[in-house]
Order: C-alpha cells, then sequence, then structure tokens
C-alpha cells in the first residue's frame, strides 16, 4: 500500500475504538467508583502492566501527580521488569508467574487498596501473579483487557472488557488496544480525580506550578473560577504560596491567605465546603 492508503486504513480502524470503550462504560464508572471509595478510607490505586500496557499505565499514573496534586504514593503503576522496562524491553520480564506478586508484597498491598491490571490478551503471567496476589490480600481487583473470557477477567472483581477487534497490524496491541487502554485509563484517573476534589468546575486547581508555563495557566484558572482581573489573581497567587486552592478561596471570600487556610482545614480540605457552596 502506499503511505496514504496505509494511514487511511488505520484511520478507519481507529474509529471503532471509541465506540468499543463506549460499550464499557458501566463497568469503567463501576471502578471509579470503587476506586474514588478505596482512596477515601486511605487506600492506593495501583496499576499493573507489561510492556505496551505497562508503559500506558506508568504515563497515566506519572501524570496524575502533577495534574491533580495526588501523592505518588497514593497512585502508582508496577511494570513487568521495572524501570528500565519503560523505556525498552526487558527479555522476559512479562513472562514471570512470580515477579507480580512479589512486587506488589513490597508496597506491603492490603484490603483498602485497588489493583488495576492491564492486559489485552488477559493472559500476561505478570500481571496475573499480581491479581492472584491482590485477591488473597483482599484488595479490590480491576481488569483492563482486550478478550471477555480469559484469566484476568475471571480474577476480578470488575471486569473492563475492551474487544477491539484484529489489529492492523497482525498481533500488535500498541494499535487499538492500546488505544483503548489510554482512554480508559484517562477515564478512571480523571473521573476518580474529580470526584475526590481535585478539580472546581472543569479546572485543574490542584495543578502543581513547576513552572512559568503552569504559573500563567493558574492565573488564567483563577481568573475563570473567581471573576477576578489579571491583578488580584496573580497577588493571590502569590499570597497563597502558589496554591491554587487558598487563592481561590481567597478571591471569592475576600479573605487573606491565613483565613483561607483555615476555611480548608476546618472542612478537612474539602474545597466547596470551606467556600459554602453545595457539593454538585
Amino acid at each position: 500500500m502506499p503511505a496514504l492508503e496505509i494511514v487511511r486504513l488505520m484511520n478507519r480502524e481507529d474509529r471503532k475504538v471509541a465506540v468499543v470503550v463506549g460499550r464499557a462504560v458501566l463497568a469503567i464508572a463501576r471502578a471509579v467508583d470503587a476506586i474514588v471509595a478505596a482512596m477515601r478510607g486511605g487506600g492506593r490505586l495501583i496499576y499493573v502492566g507489561a510492556g505496551s500496557s505497562g508503559r500506558m499505565a506508568v504515563l497515566d499514573a506519572a501524570e496524575c501527580w502533577p495534574t491533580f496534586g495526588v501523592s505518588q504514593e497514593q497512585m502508582m503503576a508496577l511494570i513487568a521488569g521495572g524501570r528500565r522496562a519503560v523505556t525498552g524491553a526487558v527479555e522476559g520480564a512479562e513472562d514471570s508467574a512470580a515477579n507480580g506478586a512479589r512486587d506488589l508484597r513490597r508496597l506491603k498491598l492490603g484490603r483498602s487498596d485497588v489493583v488495576v491490571g492491564i492486559a489485552a490478551s488477559g493472559t500476561t503471567p505478570y500481571v496475573l501473579s499480581a491479581m492472584k496476589f491482590a485477591r488473597a490480600r483482599g484488595s479490590t481487583t480491576v481488569a483492563v483487557m482486550s478478550n471477555r473470557d480469559v484469566p484476568l477477567a475471571r480474577l476480578s472483581k470488575i471486569a473492563i472488557s475492551l474487544e477491539v477487534g484484529a489489529e492492523v497490524l497482525t498481533g500488535s496491541t500498541r494499535l487499538k488496544a492500546g488505544t483503548a487502554q489510554k482512554m480508559v485509563l484517562n477515564m478512571l484517573s480523571t473521573a476518580v480525580m474529580v470526584r475526590l476534589g481535585h478539580a472546581y468546575e472543569n479546572l485543574m486547581i490542584d495543578a502543581l506550578l513547576t513552572n512559568e508555563k503552569l504559573k500563567g495557566r493558574a492565573v488564567k484558572i483563577l481568573m475563570e473560577a473567581s471573576g477576578a482581573g489579571v491583578s488580584a489573581a496573580e497577588h493571590a497567587l502569590r499570597a497563597a504560596g502558589h496554591s491554587m486552592r487558598v487563592a481561590l478561596v481567597m478571591l471569592k471570600l475576600g479573605v487573606g491567605a491565613g483565613e483561607a487556610r483555615k476555611r480548608l482545614k476546618a472542612s478537612g480540605g474539602a474545597l466547596r465546603a470551606a467556600l459554602g457552596e453545595r457539593e454538585s
């Protein structure tokens, strides 16, 4: 095929992915509710994967820390082969039937944690090992896979099946299967963080301001959320020690940084409660 024909074919196949994910939204929502309940009770969200699936998991977990300000101890990802496997293949890593359990044991996995096993085939030994260990520990287990009747599904409390069909390049699950996994992980982590209060309306109120671009974005977020002008938003952000959450309370209630922090502490960190607004 010429290049144009190849990419058109891939584009046609990729259009099917959102439809497949749409069929799984009830299971995805159940998983979100389970994760929110666990994290509110002090539990953790732990992704487990290998190869492309593991890299998707590592990416999603890594991006939640700066996007939502969530602790890296509360949300994390395990990939077969460890850090080396993020940027390169580690031969035989995903075939280990013991290392998944070993890696979760090192984290002192407990009943309050949620383990999300991700494997397109639903048969990856590393992921199956981790899920068996999680079930034995009483943790909530969620499976994300591309086949319904597979061992991974049978080890999960909540099964998210994404039957995307044959890949354009036979067996290359980094294509449609990987795209479907990415979409599901986006939904899981974003919906969980929103339900936990790490957003205000659709604004990233807990984003970490690690560079000048993000500081500028924070000012715009505060302006949109409060109706304040540029100068007032910049002043509040500085006075709040670059905490958008504190700055928003200052702007909306017309109080100083100290009072804003007191209100947030009294509300247990619940932003809407600190603002005297009803939870939606």
